[in-house]
């Protein structure tokens, strides 16, 4: 019975500096986010595009590392700055077999992000760019394929922050 009551008690102190929710991991005591809107330094994005993606990483914050989302005495800070909103063309697509025809366009998004843990001095937090992509054919117009594209691209951003914010691993 000794043992039992070690082996507990040692699970229980190692356990104290943070908790783990499937590859989640949180400091203690950390119970309470602060996101602010972000900030639009994109030309050309469509103008409610970083409220959308304020709103998204609010989301994912608030539902996955089950942190709540406010401005009074936040425990984390995220801020994040759109950056940039850009479509370009690419080249074809090397899956393609009629690669000489297939001509791309790529729609880009980029958000610089800061992280904060206001509960630790001692955590310097980070900044870091983030950006992804979304390639649609030439013969389709950004219009045509725009809430489809940014909604894929906003997912894979927010995953990338969340993971660097709060994956073990990461």
């Amino acid at each position: 019975m000794p043992r039992f009551l070690l082996f507990s008690l040692l699970i229980a102190v190692s356990l104290t500096g943070c908790y783990t929710l499937s590859g989640i991991s949180i400091p203690t005591g950390v119970e309470k986010a602060y996101v602010p809107l972000y900030i639009d330094n994109a030309l050309g994005a469509p103008p409610t595009l970083y409220i959308d993606m304020t709103e998204a990483l609010r989301d994912k914050i608030r539902d996955q590392a089950r942190l709540q989302i406010t401005e009074d005495a936040p425990d984390i800070e995220v801020k994040g700055t759109l950056v940039d909103f850009r479509v370009s063309a690419e080249g074809a697509s090397p899956s393609d077999e009629t690669a000489a025809f297939a001509k791309l366009n790529r729609l880009t998004i980029v958000v610089a992000i800061e992280y904060k843990n206001l509960r630790d001095e001692s955590d310097e937090g980070w900044k870091q760019n983030f950006s992804n992509y979304y390639d649609f054919p030439a013969t389709q117009t950004l219009a045509s394929i725009q809430d489809e594209a940014i909604e894929d691209i906003t997912d894979q951003i927010n995953e990338a922050i969340f993971n660097k914010a709060f994956a073990e691993d990461w």
